[in-house]
């Protein structure tokens, strides 16, 4: 790919954050357009995907929000949090939902339960019901990541802002973990998310798109970060499907996609039903699908059919399970350090990839080896701290 300027904070990692994907917004079936009873985002089946892959050996695992049928995420989040033994929960919050100092009281309760095993994907879309301008978004989502690492950082919260005007003491918002609290995972592609990203958080997730493409993302972000003397990682959200023979994974995709093949209007309706779904990234992954050969790939291994029936991440890695490790060391050497992988139905799709590529796979967890989890319990409210 010639001479990259990407700077990665852990390039020196030897390794990668593995990730599954919690389906807790209407988001797993076995065939898509097919909505089966047996794959509804209950508690009981949006957790056994997530104890699963749990017990499987995967580091993090994203719990998505949305405003369509399905759980909330904090909710679903602090519900089996104390059920897991070595995940990460990887929850995504929408900036302005909560009032910034109670968010940050939720995400303390949240972290002290996990014993540091939290990370927040920040989410900037419009509220529903809500419109405002991009900028504003992104603007209100900035004073958000403040008054929250002023939480973590300070001994109180003293923000004056377009959006909130605050002053309190932090004992309250404490998170369990040390030296910045939780990581700050963000996707977006806008001037002002790219700019709020470089600024603020830890880790530039995307969506799949060419390798090439993927390499001018990260450039720019690298260059923008590299303005604020900061550095960020970088992590790529894709769905997989994986099977012993390429032909035998490629069947499966085509099997996944039978209901909606020949009927685009019903792929749109599916499509359309996420709150997000006229982004700008959603527009990059129907970009990316327009320029796909006739059987969807738009380079070797990734397949765009998936997108005709989604919002979102749309595209997916096909092949054996030699090909997809190719592909994702690939992806690692270019500088990406964490992967949130999915698939249909999630369960099945989890503990086929455990079984045939994740054993391949060097993992770490990106707040452990950044120096977030504390050895001994923190002196917090909330733990060793004393009580006042």
């Amino acid at each position: 790919m010639g001479e990259s300027k990407i700077n990665i904070r852990s390039k020196d990692i030897d390794g990668a954050e593995v990730s599954w994907f919690a389906p807790i917004c209407n988001g797993d079936d076995e065939i898509l357009g097919a909505h089966s009873m047996d794959h509804k985002s209950s508690w009981d089946n949006a957790s056994k995907v997530l104890l699963a892959a749990d017990k499987l050996g995967y580091r993090n695992i994203l719990c998505p929000s949305s405003y369509q049928v399905g759980q909330d995420t904090m909710t679903f989040a602090s519900a089996v949090a104390p059920l897991t033994s070595n995940i990460n929960l990887l929850a995504a919050i929408r900036c302005g939902e909560v009032h910034p100092p109670m968010l940050a009281r939720a995400i303390a309760t949240l972290d002290h339960i996990l014993k540091g095993r939290l990370t927040i994907n920040i989410i900037s879309s419009n509220l529903p019901g809500t419109d405002l301008s991009s900028a504003e978004r992104y603007q209100r989502s900035r004073e958000v990541i403040q008054i929250l690492k002023q939480a973590w950082t300070q001994d109180q919260i003293d923000f004056s802002g377009d959006f909130y005007n605050i002053k309190l003491p932090t004992d309250p918002v404490k998170p369990y973990q040390q030296n910045g609290g939780p990581l700050l995972y963000f996707g977006g592609y806008s001037p002002s998310g790219v700019d709020l990203c470089a600024e603020h958080c830890d880790v530039y997730l995307m969506w799949p798109e060419t390798e090439k493409k993927l390499e001018e993302l990260m450039t720019n972000m690298s260059n923008k970060a590299a303005e604020y003397n900061r550095t960020v990682d970088f992590g790529l959200r894709v769905h997989v499907i994986v099977r012993e023979t390429e032909q035998e994974a490629k069947a499966a995709a085509k099997k996944l996609m039978s209901k909606v093949d020949g009927n685009d209007e019903h792929g749109k309706e599916i499509r359309e039903r996420a709150l997000d779904a006229k982004s700008l990234g959603v527009s990059r992954q129907a970009n990316m699908r327009d320029s796909s050969d006739d059987d969807g790939f738009v380079e070797p291994l990734l397949w765009t059919g998936i997108g005709r029936a989604r919002s979102g991440c749309g595209a997916a890695l096909v092949g054996t399970p030699e090909q997809i490790l190719g592909k994702i060391h690939r992806y690692m050497d270019l500088g990406i350090r964490s992967f949130i992988f999915s698939g249909y139905p999630h369960l099945e799709e989890c503990e086929l990839f455990a079984k045939m590529v994740l054993p391949h796979l060097k993992t770490i967890s990106l707040p452990e080896v950044q120096g977030r989890i504390p050895k001994e319990m923190p002196l917090t409210p909330l733990a060793g701290g004393m009580r006042k």
